[in-house]
């Protein structure tokens, strides 16, 4: 049988929550309609495979411990969560294996912990963090970046995942310029034969004295 969160409807006064050690394996679809004002989310420690979207409209969030659970990601909506400080993400283990763009949009995340899981590439957004100062990687097959950029430590994987990010939007930039040519010479030769196959029709054959 899965176990879930259940939280009534007086719960939008609480700023903390710790539902730690319950077995859990979902928490509330809406779960922002009943904890809209909460800053402290404790959810180790469960069975938890997935956080629903609606946690992005959790304004005021700014701790979210979540480590020793089985997520298998996070929604696209984490990116909402602008207050967000703290991020535990670590002993997910097998379940976790990729992380969403928007993890670069929470500004001001300063500490995150991923160790443990099977993450191989951190989302190209990652450099956005800025005001990150901890971040914990050790056991995870990481290839971006590599393990040498790892061990240098929070600044050089920023600095890392910066480069890389701006490198790939100048690649994409550069792709759409050049196909954007060839449409352009593509309509140029089309209109051309057009414009050649009308008036050619119009004079009708030449013919010169012998």
């Amino acid at each position: 049988m899965r176990a879930r969160a259940k939280i009534g409807p007086y719960s939008r006064s609480l700023v903390g929550l710790d539902v730690s050690f319950k077995s859990l394996s979902y928490l509330p679809t809406h779960l922002a309609r009943y904890l809209g004002n909460l800053q402290r989310l404790r959810i180790q420690l469960n069975k938890t495979r997935s956080l629903p979207p609606s946690i992005g409209e959790m304004s005021s969030l700014w701790y979210l411990d979540a480590h020793f659970n089985e997520l298998g990601g996070l929604p696209d909506e984490i990116g909402k969560l602008k207050k967000l400080q703290f991020l535990d993400l670590s002993n997910n283990f097998t379940k976790l294996r990729e992380l969403p763009n928007t993890l670069g949009e929470l500004t001001d995340l300063t500490e995150l912990y991923l160790n443990n899981n099977e993450i191989c590439a951190l989302p190209d957004t990652f450099g956005r963090l800025e005001k990150l100062m901890i971040l914990k990687l050790e056991q995870n097959p990481l290839v971006v970046p590599p393990p040498d950029i790892v061990n240098q430590g929070v600044e050089a994987v920023k600095a890392f995942m910066d480069i890389r990010l701006h490198d790939k939007l100048e690649e994409e930039e550069r792709k759409s310029s050049v196909e954007g040519n060839e449409d352009v010479q593509a309509g140029w030769l089309t209109c051309s034969s057009s414009w050649l196959k009308t008036h050619a029709s119009d004079y009708g054959p030449v013919l010169y004295p012998v």
